[in-house]
């Protein structure tokens, strides 16, 4: 290219952004039309791209699905959930003891609708909305025993407790042990 003649590149024409406030809530009571324009250079928007790099990795490590490790936790349905339960014999934790368990984690199907006309007589008019809901619960358990382990050996007591084995949306029931 010979001196004086100029190429035409993006790279040096400045990248713009118009802001409209056209929509009902930002119309000023004028009927005006504001506008912004904003001016960055093509580094200037790929050192922004650099910088929401590290923090949109942030938000994926911290979301839950980014570090789920069990992708049917989030799944529609109920299914096990494995978690530790430690046990410790007093409050000061004398003795104590660790063991992985399992419970039901999810959810299940829920809906409410207007009442059938033979609902509505058969309650003399009170009953005006049925609604029918299934609740994540424990279809099957066990029980496991864990060690509690006490300071310098003394003893070793074990302790009974629950984990489901299986899962299952059923009926909601306000307490169910």
């Amino acid at each position: 290219m010979s001196p004086g003649t100029h190429a035409h590149t993006h790279a040096h024409t400045p990248a713009r952004t118009h802001l409209s406030a056209d929509t009902p809530a930002l119309r000023p009571r004028s009927r005006r039309r504001l506008q912004a324009s904003i001016q960055m250079s093509p580094s200037t928007i790929s050192h922004l791209c650099l910088l929401a790099l590290p923090v949109m990795s942030l938000l994926l490590l911290f979301s839950p699905t980014g570090r789920s490790h069990d992708s049917r936790s989030l799944a529609p349905g109920c299914h096990l959930h494995p978690f530790n339960v430690t046990i410790r014999s007093d409050r000061r934790g004398t003795c104590k003891g660790t063991h992985l368990v399992f419970a039901c984690v999810g959810y299940c199907e829920s809906s409410a609708f207007p009442s059938r006309y033979s609902v509505l007589v058969a309650s003399n008019f009170t009953h005006n909305i049925t609604s029918a809901s299934r609740c994540c619960t424990i279809s099957r358990d066990a029980k496991v025993k864990v060690r509690l382990d006490c300071p310098r050996g003394r003893h070793h007591d074990e302790m009974e407790i629950l984990t489901a084995k299986a899962c299952r949306c059923d009926m909601c029931r306000r307490s169910r042990y």
